[in-house]
């Protein structure tokens, strides 16, 4: 999922910058505007659910307690 977050954010670069270029037809640069919301929605997807993946080490009597992101929120809310 990585690898393609990384080729999504490339992809999101090389469309800023023909987006820069002076003489871009309007036609094509609508084009890639969609094209990049599109991106851009796919990747805040992408990081969200790595953010939900997360795992917080938090030290115990026994040792150590892997515990999920969301759980860790849980218990500091109580």
């Amino acid at each position: 999922m990585a690898i393609r977050l990384e080729e999504h954010l490339r992809r999101l670069e090389e469309i800023v910058k023909r987006l820069e270029a002076p003489d871009l037809p309007l036609e094509e640069a609508l084009k890639l505007y969609e094209e990049g919301v599109r991106l851009v929605r796919i990747c805040e997807k992408s990081l969200r659910e790595m953010k939900e993946r997360v795992e917080v080490l938090l030290k115990t009597e026994e040792g150590f307690e892997t515990l999920s992101l969301e759980e860790v929120l849980r218990r500091n809310q109580t």
